[in-house]
């Protein structure tokens, strides 16, 4: 218990430090004098006031240079680095403009920005696999246990005194300790999604070389929202249907609860729900990110299935 205890409070001053290093800096929409958000007229996105290189489309230039943004003062994105601006805090100096120069950098190898986000993506995700693995592989056993702390419950459902509470809890960890299970493994998938996303958005939103980028039709700095009012406006209803469709079965796959809970039994479709909402106001770009990383975790998650299935049988 007390082990357990003690990774908890890892775990609460892990996240701690995650949203205060986050907290350092972050995108700022551009305004108007009327406190308005500006708007480009040719894809329709909000767009950002600190951006980190200059824009090459007219129509974005002439709407910061009309709001005051003294962008010819940025270097041109070809020419960007993790170092030129002034300092901006942690964030956005060891995350947010490091990932927009590699994006970039391989964006002009490749010819195409939103490729290289997919590749970048990818990366990141093998990068972090060897702890993604651990979290599939923990959903897996949660699975394979489940039955028995079902048992449990079952078996305490009446009882609310602080005694049987304390045993039910004690049986509960013996179940975890047989299988090998550890109860907070489950959130390292939501903690590393977390500041992975935030530095996606941020890349995309303050970088004018991927936000006016296309891909397959998409405008990437253009929101589904916006997007569908276009004449590809089937190609933002297929990215919203991916995303649909990728975070169901990705959150579905790592469901550790109790699944005959009704509660827990709707969690992935509440949680698909709230993220396609937000995905209707968010870039493309990012959308393309996030369909990336729920395949990447989709197969992971099939593979690990398999491998302990093979190894059950052997």
């Amino acid at each position: 218990m007390n082990r357990e205890k003690k990774k908890r409070k890892t775990w609460k001053l892990l996240l701690i430090i995650i949203l205060a290093v986050i907290s350092t800096g972050c995108t700022t929409t551009l305004t108007d004098k009327n406190n308005k958000p500006v708007k480009n007229e040719l894809t329709g996105q909000n767009l950002t006031k600190n951006i980190i290189c200059q824009p090459t489309n007219k129509e974005t230039i002439k709407a910061y240079t009309k709001n005051k943004v003294k962008i010819k003062k940025l270097p041109t994105c070809d020419e960007f680095k993790p170092t030129s601006g002034k300092y901006e805090g942690l964030w956005t100096s060891i995350f947010v403009k490091p990932l927009a120069y590699i994006l970039l950098a391989l964006g002009r190898l490749i010819g195409n920005y939103a490729v290289s986000l997919i590749i970048i993506s990818l990366a990141i995700r093998l990068i972090a696999f060897p702890i993604t693995k651990k979290t599939a592989l923990q959903s897996e056993l949660i699975k394979k246990a489940q039955p028995e702390l079902d048992r449990i419950q079952k078996k305490y459902k009446d009882k609310q005194d602080q005694e049987s509470m304390m045993k039910q809890s004690q049986e509960m960890m013996l179940v975890y300790k047989k299988y090998n299970i550890s109860p907070m493994s489950g959130c390292l998938f939501s903690m590393l999604q977390l500041p992975l996303f935030i530095a996606f958005f941020e890349a995309v939103q303050r970088t004018p070389a991927i936000f006016e980028d296309k891909f397959l039709g998409l405008q990437l700095g253009t929101t589904p929202s916006v997007g569908v009012q276009t004449a590809t406006f089937y190609i933002y209803i297929i990215l919203i249907g991916l995303i649909a469709f990728t975070t169901y079965f990705s959150f579905k796959m790592n469901t550790t609860g109790n699944m005959a809970d009704p509660t827990m039994k709707m969690m992935p479709t509440m949680m698909t729900i709230m993220i396609v909402m937000t995905a209707l106001f968010m870039p493309s770009g990012l959308g393309i990110y996030w369909v990336t990383s729920n395949l990447f975790t989709i197969i992971q998650n099939i593979l690990v299935k398999r491998s302990k299935e093979v190894n059950g049988k052997a």
